[in-house]
């Protein structure tokens, strides 16, 4: 599975970030996940996007989509 970048929408801070990625690596720790509060992204490799739509919405945030 190739790296995919995501938007994220409510990421304020690198708490924020650090928020989404226990979520992301609580749904597969095997999963390399870069997220990145200043823009606005998460760059995911290892999870398919509705897994990313999951771990997002359970760490509180909203999954916007891919980026182009």
């Amino acid at each position: 599975m190739a790296a995919a970048v995501y938007k994220v929408d409510g990421m304020t801070c690198g708490g924020c970030a650090a928020g989404v990625t226990r979520a992301l690596l609580a749904l597969n720790g095997q999963a390399k996940v870069n997220a990145d509060f200043k823009q606005g992204t998460v760059t995911v490799d290892g999870l398919t996007a509705e897994q990313v739509r999951q771990g997002v919405d359970n760490a509180g945030f909203d999954f916007i989509g891919p980026v182009a």
